[in-house]
């Protein structure tokens, strides 16, 4: 569907001229022009598009950069609609920035718009300041004086010269919120978590935690709003910022209410902070926007979000998509993170099974969405020990359409009947497929977590039994590896990340004695030094797969292992992407590029920036199955001699 400058453009309302830093835009009823390179121009042009289009009015009674009278300093108005085509008398005056504009930038811009349009010799009814998708109306007709600020705000400008609705957006109507790129999206995630950091007041993950709790409820208001009733979600015309908060927590409690597993607190956050995050959001529909844009916004966004001070909760890409392409987990099996972080890995599967589903069924069909959603609600399950990540893996479970529920917030090494207290979901030789990347280098100390004399691992294990006396602390890593084995049903499957040192150090042989006397060993990929480095961690690593032994199985000395070294994964220590570029095909606006690294080889799908026809912006991302080591692992197992040959 084109945008609206496109249309314009097409009616000869719009002319571009030029290429690159050149490139320039002719406004042809007032035959202005400016240089369409500037980013605030982008913006200033597809809303002056917006107005011919969508609110209806006349080109000619648009006006582009007008002098405000007398003002000093000299002052130009980005935009000002006219009562008529003598352009003399201004109706509405508009402020434009570029997308990503920080909250005290946007506010700056308020006062300007707001000072241009309530100039004695320029006073106009209406004043809007646009940011990309972020945008606050006013209105300066009648009672309210120049100063007002909060009282006099708007749901939009009047369409036509008429009068501001009530509500901008109602669902089904002439305007309802909509779709967008990924570019938006995670513009728009960026926007709100600045705004609920509010300049170091909460951490990071406080305001993520928010943030999720938002998201909750600008996705029940969407799927919960009926057809042709405006949505809560947004603010409405002349409501104080009091009323709006009361509103919005008011849909959160109904929804936390319904589903008291998913969130736990109340929104704590300020009135005049949540009618701004409202606003970067209200116009967007996250229920409609693909997954894949959706995945890829995330993702990026989660990438830079988790590193550093809270890289142990995220797990590369890379090495997560590596291990459920190994494992390839199907709409039956039961699926768990014991230490799920922000969720990667269960998302991961899912994304697996719907493509699964592909196989099956018509994508759209009630039976194609049925196969992955109802996998998603029932089969997939996650154990985070930290609060605030939890949420954030929720949030993402929940942005993805579902399998929220049976994420919970515990600790995971604790007695099975407490994790059961928090969802009866989860239970010891239950699960089908384990994937996790556990916290390395905590210590659990018994003077701390009684449990500890417990398990197995906790003691030396030689000939098959426990020897000793128990220790007075493990390693979480460790401990993780027997909290595996109890929840995996026999014969299920595990992918884990472990530090070598227990693949490799002396001292913990009597740990591998136990691993091999409880699981079969299928695979050891080794790891480069830097896999996890750009997250905070430096340890040296390998991904093990491995198969929980039947009941009686004993270890057999010719069971084949696959062992496979890993250099290139795709990213290097800084997070520089390092896949080489295998093939690549350009089809008018659509471009599609295979790149490889050691783990797999991958197919990204780009389609060409309106805004900036020069740039790519990816939309699809999936690994090529039967790839890489991947594919050198199915040949192994099939015929593993000739890999000893």
């Amino acid at each position: 569907m084109p945008t609206y400058l496109e249309r314009a453009i097409k009616d000869g309302h719009a002319r571009k001229t030029g290429e690159g830093k050149n490139e320039k835009i002719t406004y042809v009823a007032i035959n202005h022009t400016e240089k369409y390179s500037d980013p605030e121009e982008k913006v200033r042009a597809e809303f002056w598009a917006e107005l011919i289009y969508r609110y209806g009015y006349e080109p000619d009674c648009i006006g582009v950069e007008i002098v405000v009278p007398d003002r000093t300093p000299l002052d130009r108005a980005d935009l000002v609609i006219f009562k008529d085509n003598t352009r003399k008398q201004p109706y509405a005056v508009i402020e434009c920035k570029k997308d990503g504009i920080s909250d005290a930038e946007f506010d700056q811009a308020v006062e300007q718009a707001c000072g241009n349009g309530t100039w004695a010799k320029f006073r106009a009814s209406y004043v809007m300041v646009v940011a990309g998708s972020t945008r606050r109306a006013f209105d300066f007709t009648g009672k309210y004086g120049v100063l007002e600020r909060e009282q006099n705000i708007i749901a939009d400008i009047p369409m036509q010269y008429g009068k501001p609705e009530e509500f901008k957006y109602v669902k089904g109507g002439a305007l309802d919120i909509k779709a967008v790129s990924k570019e938006e999206l995670i513009s728009a995630i960026k926007k709100c978590h600045q705004t609920l950091w509010e300049g170091g007041r909460r951490t990071p993950p406080e305001a993520f935690g928010e943030l999720s709790k938002i998201i909750f409820v600008k996705i029940s208001d969407e799927k919960g709003t009926k057809k042709n009733e405006p949505y809560q979600f947004q603010i409405k015309t002349h409501e104080k910022s009091e009323k709006l908060a009361t509103r919005i927590k008011a849909l959160y409690e109904t929804q936390r209410q319904r589903e008291p597993n998913v969130f736990t607190d109340t929104i704590k956050v300020d009135d005049a902070v949540l009618r701004t995050v409202v606003s970067h959001l209200e116009g967007i529909n996250l229920n409609k926007t693909d997954l894949d844009t959706k995945g890829v916004a995330f993702e990026q966004f989660m990438d830079g979000f988790f590193k550093g001070d809270f890289g142990q909760y995220f797990t590369p890409r890379e090495v997560i998509a590596f291990a459920v392409e190994m494992m390839r987990p199907s709409h039956e099996e039961y699926v768990l993170d014991p230490a799920c972080g922000s969720g990667g890995f269960l998302l991961y599967a899912l994304d697996e099974v719907r493509r699964e589903a592909d196989a099956y069924y018509d994508e759209g069909s009630n039976e194609h969405y049925r196969h992955w959603h109802d996998f998603a609600k029932n089969n997939l399950f996650g154990i985070e020990l930290n609060d605030s990540i939890a949420r954030v893996a929720k949030m993402n479970m929940i942005v993805h359409d579902d399998g929220h529920t049976n994420v919970i917030s515990t600790d995971s090494l604790q007695e099975i009947e407490k994790i059961k207290e928090e969802n009866r979901g989860f239970g010891f030789n239950r699960f089908d497929l384990i994937f996790t990347n556990p916290p390395f280098g905590a210590v659990v100390k018994k003077t701390e977590k009684p449990y500890l004399d417990k398990f197995d691992l906790a003691y030396d294990w030689k000939n098959g039994a426990r020897s000793g006396k128990p220790k007075t602390s493990a390693k979480t890593e460790i401990l993780f590896l027997e909290r595996c084995y109890q929840f995996l049903k026999p014969g299920g499957r595990m992918a884990i990340v472990l530090p070598d040192g227990i693949l490799t150090n002396s001292s913990l042989q009597s740990v591998r004695d136990w691993l091999l006397e409880h699981y079969r060993l299928l695979a050891v990929v080794s790891l480069p030094q830097y896999s996890f480095s750009h997250y905070g961690a430096g340890v040296k690593a390998s991904l093990v797969f491995a198969q929980k032994r039947e009941a009686g199985e004993t270890p057999d000395d010719n069971e084949a292992i696959f062992m496979a070294i890993a250099e290139n994964i795709g990213y290097d220590a800084t997070g520089r992407k390092t896949f080489k570029v295998v093939s690549g095909n350009v089809t008018g606006d659509a471009k599609i590029e295979v790149v490889r690294c050691d783990l797999f080889d991958m197919r990204f799908d780009y389609r060409r920036d309106p805004s900036n026809p020069d740039n790519w912006v990816e939309t699809h991302r999936q690994v090529l199955p039967d790839t890489g080591l991947v594919a050198e692992y199915r040949k192994f197992t099939e015929n593993p001699e000739p890999f000893f040959a």
